[in-house]
């Protein structure tokens, strides 16, 4: 064994889940449908703010709609990232290889979500020309985009949990995006029903405490909210266990 061998091998049991990261990076990052997820995002992101929230119209220095276009936007590109992340691997059959390697449930499941986290700060980079090139049209509070971006991230973040979440308990691809869609879809809008219906306040505070754009609007409105920030938090390291309770019945199974 070479030198440079030995230092790669010892890396590898040093940042297991660093390793996975940049192997499942690499493995997106060729994969020409990751492309068109990321086109579909800008375009869309794009669209939502001068087609259909009229931004130009509006006569009011602010942001607020480009971000909220993300909450739509992310119920179908955050399902397009992650549902080949263990769909794939168990329609290989390469999952039984990855769970008797040295690492830990959890190296596999933070090497997954540490990728989807790569990818989800790159799709996030890319939308910073659209903001930059309308600020010389008004005043805007720079603080306040920041505190957009921030939300953006954690709700992808928690979104990216949630969607590998649902591709370890399917079986193919396709099943792997309609059902995190479809879950996200639910979870992102919830708050959307106790404003067209009559909903009882206490089941609408249950509804929206579960919302994912309900935690989201402080960060939209430029507020860092602890109680919202640690939402995010918790929602995607409960899901993570998840992910890793699934990794451990499969393993014994």
């Amino acid at each position: 064994m070479t030198g440079s061998q030995m230092k790669i091998n010892a890396t590898l049991l040093r940042s297991p889940a660093l390793a996975l990261a940049k192997k499942e990076l690499y493995s997106l990052c060729i994969s020409p449908a990751f492309y068109g997820i990321l086109i579909f995002f800008l375009v869309f992101t794009s669209v939502w703010l001068f087609n259909f929230q009229n931004f130009f119209l509006r006569d009011m220095a602010a942001l607020r709609p480009y971000f909220a276009g993300f909450t739509l936007a992310f119920v179908l590109v955050i399902p397009g990232i992650t549902m080949k992340s263990w769909a794939e691997e168990r329609r290989l059959g390469s999952i039984e290889l990855l769970l008797t390697m040295p690492f830990s449930e959890w190296d596999l499941v933070l090497g997954k979500f540490l990728s989807c986290l790569g990818i989800l700060v790159c799709m996030l980079i890319l939308t910073v020309p659209l903001p930059l090139s309308v600020l010389p049209l008004g005043v805007f509070d720079g603080g306040v985009i920041v505190c957009e971006y921030l939300g953006a991230f954690l709700l992808g973040a928690a979104a990216s949990a949630v969607g590998l979440f649902l591709s370890s308990l399917s079986k193919n691809q396709a099943a792997a995006f309609l059902g995190s869609a479809a879950v996200l879809l639910v979870i992102m809008f919830a708050n959307q029903i106790p404003f067209s219906q009559n909903v009882p306040a206490p089941l609408a505070a249950v509804i929206n405490f579960v919302s994912l754009s309900f935690h989201f609007e402080s960060f939209s409105r430029g507020m860092l909210d602890s109680r919202d920030l640690l939402f995010f938090i918790l929602t995607a390291a409960l899901f993570l266990f998840l992910n890793t309770r699934v990794l451990l019945l499969r393993k014994w199974s």
